[in-house]
């Protein structure tokens, strides 16, 4: 934990649960550099205080106590981190909400209080939601709403969401915005160097200035829920009427820079997922694949942002996708390099070809002294579970093997990795492709991963191989001349 994470996905949320009434009543954001600043060391400090003090206890204590020591240190690190980054929210909170579930090998301490963040932020108080609501529509929420919950249903990183129910009677979620967030979200990423300096610890084997900007560009399109507000309605408008994924749509009316209200979606959380018998479990995880490859590869566009916190579940695959915020728009020319890779390693196994798709994509260098078969022995992980026609299940072994083989210079691979960059049109690519394999990994997902990915894949079309696809293939024959970017 000292290595990696630990410098600051350390940052998070754990004691806020006993004190966020009282730390949260004015629900002051610190919005400066500075104070954001002085906020990390505060932290780092504190947790240095309890490092230096378990190292002494350590001294003299027998086997066991050092074992109940350690674990103290660990729960006590865990909750200092994730209160820190729940109340800072913003980028740093962000950090941890992808840290919580992208690789197993964090303490499970800490990766079940950061995974707090991914739905359970610290809120703020019911009186400055109304002042948000009331600045932004023209009206308290009592008169604009026949009802409404001021204890909000979820909280996250820049926003949380409250029930309502409008004039006409239906039910909808309303997002609003923190009050402040947007001069705190500016702060972290003016203050580049810092998050440079963290991206690279944490991502040693790429170039972080290009990640940085590139997630610099997307959070500041993410302050604007009217950007927001046009990302979720392309999804519910190209998704409108499919069998099993759901995209609620925005009731532009009620929504503005700092307020986004769209329909009430039902469902359950991922942690009550988990917990379903397997089949389902599986049901579940074919719906996430569909959703993220159909979107990337048919409609150019994807949700950057896949922790569980934005998925509603139902029984039979049925799931909700939330939360457009941080949406990547493809050029056809950056989708059609994803399809010349996949071709070239999976479809035909032509290793020069695949080495000179990657070289025009940025990610290798060209005329790096690597062997082609070196490349492929190394990138080869990454499509194994598609590479065959067979059922295959994902583990969260393979998941985290996935994102270290990528992410650090540790490893067998450290040769082929120096001469490896991630392009900043595949920064966010990157984090939705890791992100989905650690939520399948999390599920033990089986099915026959790559007849799925041919029915998505445009360079096979391939016929339906599951039931879920089954449906899928006739909403499609109806989608003809519809939303869709390109088929």
């Amino acid at each position: 934990m000292a290595a990696g994470l630990a410098g600051l996905s350390v940052v998070a949320y754990g004691w806020y649960k006993a004190r966020q009434r009282e730390r949260h009543e004015n629900a002051a954001l610190a919005r400066t550099r500075q104070a954001r600043g002085v906020e990390v060391a505060r932290m780092a400090t504190r947790i240095g205080g309890a490092y230096a003090t378990n190292r002494a206890q350590r001294i003299f204590a027998s086997e066991e106590r050092k074992r109940d020591l350690d674990e103290r240190l660990e729960l006590r690190t865990a909750t200092e981190v994730t209160q820190t980054l729940g109340e800072m929210k913003g980028v740093l909170m962000k950090v941890g909400q992808l840290a919580s579930f992208l690789d197993d090998g964090l303490p499970e301490n800490l990766r079940a209080s950061l995974s707090e963040l991914q739905h359970e932020a610290p809120p703020m108080s019911p009186a400055l939601a109304v002042g948000v609501i009331e600045e932004e529509l023209g009206a308290p929420p009592e008169r604009l709403f026949a009802e409404w919950d001021p204890i909000p249903m979820a909280s996250a990183s820049i926003g949380q969401v409250h029930r309502a129910i409008t004039r006409d009677g239906s039910p909808v979620a309303v997002k609003v915005q923190y009050p402040g967030v947007d001069q705190a979200i500016r702060a972290d990423l003016d203050n580049v160097g810092p998050l440079v300096q963290f991206m690279g610890m944490l991502f040693p084997a790429l170039e972080p200035e290009p990640i940085v900007q590139e997630l610099r560009d997307r959070l500041l399109e993410e302050l604007d829920y009217r950007t927001e507000a046009a990302n979720q309605q392309l999804f519910a408008d190209s998704y409108r009427d499919h069998p099993f994924i759901h995209v609620p749509s925005v009731l532009p009316e009620l929504s503005t820079g700092r307020v986004l209200t769209s329909e009430l979606a039902e469902g359950v959380r991922f942690a009550e997922m988990e917990s379903w018998e397997q089949p389902e479990r599986d049901l579940a995880a074919e719906s996430l694949f569909r959703f993220v490859f159909r979107s990337l590869f048919r409609l150019h566009a994807f949700n950057g942002d896949p922790h569980p916190g934005n998925y509603l579940f139902r029984r039979g695959g049925q799931v909700t996708f939330l939360d457009y915020g941080l949406v990547r728009r493809f050029d056809p020319s950056e989708v059609n390099l994803l399809e010349n890779m996949i071709t070239t390693m999976v479809i035909d196994r032509d290793l020069a070809a695949f080495r000179t798709a990657i070289e025009r994509a940025g990610v290798l260098q060209s005329g790096a002294p690597i062997p082609d078969e070196r490349i492929a022995d190394y990138v080869g992980l990454y499509y194994d579970f598609v590479r065959d026609d067979k059922v295959a299940t994902l583990t969260a072994e393979y998941a985290s093997a996935t994102a270290r083989r990528f992410v650090t210079m540790q490893g067998p691979f450290r040769d082929v990795m120096r001469w490896t960059n991630l392009p900043p049109a595949f920064v966010i690519l990157q984090r939705i492709n890791l992100g989905l394999y650690a939520i399948l990994g999390r599920l033990r997902a089986t099915a026959n991963w790559r007849l799925i990915a041919e029915e998505l894949w445009p360079m096979t079309d391939g016929a339906p191989s599951t039931e879920l696809g089954k449906l899928e293939h006739e909403w499609w024959l109806t989608q003809e001349g519809a939303a869709w970017i390109s088929k």
